[in-house]
C-alpha cells in the first residue's frame, strides 16, 4: 500500500481541487480528481447523444473508462458538470467508479510517496481507512463568487444569482442523494476557506497532514519554494 493516503472532500467551489493539486506537488503524491470520472461519463453521454436517463448506457460508459479519458479539456465545461451531477446519483455507476478509485489508491506509483484523492465521498466511502482526511468547505455565496470569476476569466458571461442558485441546487443534490451523500467524516479536519487565500489554505492543510505524517513535512517544502 502507498505510504501516504490523503482523502479530500467538500462541495463544489470550496477549493478542494486546488488544495489537492498543491498537496500532491508538495508531498509528491499521485493525484486523482474523482469528479473527473463522472464528468468523463457525462461527456461521453453528451457526445454520443445518449438519453441522460439511460442507466444502462451510463453504466456501459463508466465500465469502459480509461485514464486517458480524464485528459479532455472539455471535462471542465459547465454543462458537462451539470450532467455529471445527475449521473453521480446512479447507484450502479457509482459502484463501478468506486472500483476505479480504490484501484488507483492501491497503486504504487514510482517516485511518489502515496496518493491523494478529492471528491465528495472519499473519506467516508472510497477511503474510509485513510489516516488523513480533510473536508474543505466555504459559504455558498463565496463559492458562487469564485465560480463567476472563473467563468469571466474564460470569457463566459454569467449572472451571480444564477450561479449561486446552481451551486445551491448541486449542494442539495449531493447532500440528499440516497447513495454516498456528501457528509463530513468524524475524523476529518474541517477547513473553511471562505476567508482564506490559497497560501493560507495550503499552510493550514500542511499543518494537519504533518500531524498525521510527522516524517514528511510539507511546511518545510513550502519554505523552500
Amino acid at each position: 500500500m502507498p505510504f501516504m493516503m490523503i482523502a479530500i472532500d467538500g462541495p463544489a467551489g470550496a477549493g478542494k481541487g486546488t488544495l489537492a493539486r498543491q498537496l500532491a506537488h508538495i508531498y509528491h503524491l499521485a493525484h486523482l480528481d474523482t469528479g473527473l470520472l463522472y464528468r468523463a461519463v457525462a461527456l461521453k453521454m453528451s457526445e454520443g447523444k445518449e438519453d441522460l436517463s439511460d442507466k444502462d448506457a451510463a453504466l456501459k460508459i463508466a465500465s469502459g473508462l480509461k485514464p486517458a479519458d480524464l485528459k479532455s479539456p472539455l471535462l471542465r465545461d459547465e454543462e458537462v458538470g451539470n450532467i455529471a451531477s445527475q449521473i453521480s446519483t446512479i447507484p450502479e455507476v457509482r459502484e463501478v467508479l468506486l472500483i476505479f478509485q480504490r484501484d488507483f489508491a492501491k497503486t504504487i506509483f514510482p517516485s511518489k510517496q502515496g496518493v491523494i484523492l478529492d471528491g465528495r465521498d472519499i473519506g467516508l466511502v472510497v477511503l474510509p481507512e485513510a489516516p488523513c482526511k480533510i473536508y474543505v468547505t466555504a459559504s455558498p455565496e463565496i463559492r458562487a463568487m469564485r465560480r463567476l470569476k472563473e467563468l469571466h476569466e474564460k470569457g463566459i458571461s454569467g449572472i451571480y444569482e444564477a450561479v449561486l442558485e446552481d451551486i445551491k441546487v448541486r449542494d442539495a443534490r449531493d447532500e440528499t442523494r440516497k447513495i454516498s451523500p456528501l457528509r463530513v467524516a468524524d475524523d476529518a479536519f474541517i477547513l473553511d476557506t471562505s476567508e482564506l487565500g490559497i497560501d493560507e489554505m495550503v499552510e493550514k492543510a500542511c499543518l494537519f497532514v504533518d500531524s498525521k505524517y510527522p516524517k514528511t513535512s510539507g511546511l518545510t517544502s513550502l519554505s523552500k519554494e
